[in-house]
């Protein structure tokens, strides 16, 4: 349904290559370098596109979630990095944010 998150769904690899185009920007804008970055899950939010929660591990212990909007395809623009959190634990759940 519009506007509702989905269920937590396992990686494909579109999704890790969608986290992959961000990492860039969060390690900027955290002024520091992941060791990895890994999608393990994520959920999707139906919009005037789709917002992609995903949650990323960064470093050993430490977890990230992101969202980023993907367009509409007729529109021509590029996924974009919406917001993230750092502090995350594995066992942390992928909510709206």
């Amino acid at each position: 349904m519009p506007g509702e998150l989905s269920d937590a769904k396992p990686v494909a690899p579109e999704i890790q290559q969608l986290a992959d185009k961000m990492k860039s920007e969060i390690e900027a804008k955290e002024n520091k370098t992941y060791s990895m970055f890994k999608a393990l899950e994520y959920r999707t939010q139906v919009v005037a596109g789709t917002n992609m929660f995903i949650k990323v591990q960064g470093d050993q212990d430490e977890f990230l979630h992101l969202r980023v909007f993907v367009p509409l395809p007729q529109e021509n623009r590029r996924p974009s990095l919406i917001s993230y959190q750092t502090g995350k634990t594995a066992n942390d759940p992928l909510n709206y944010f």
